[in-house]
């Protein structure tokens, strides 16, 4: 089950994807991946603390 609701959301937002400009694509990916970035890199700091 949560693999189709995985698929449907995967869908969803390359549909969405697929009607905005490059530069806004581009924008909205840069910022997704930022914030990965910093979530990334604030639990790498969490777990180092906490060992």
């Amino acid at each position: 089950m949560t693999l189709l609701v995985v698929l449907v959301v995967f869908g969803v937002l390359l549909g969405a994807a697929s009607y905005t400009s490059l530069p806004v694509l581009m924008v909205g990916v840069g910022l997704v991946g930022a914030w990965l970035l910093a979530f990334a890199v604030r639990e790498g700091i969490s777990h180092t603390r906490n060992r």
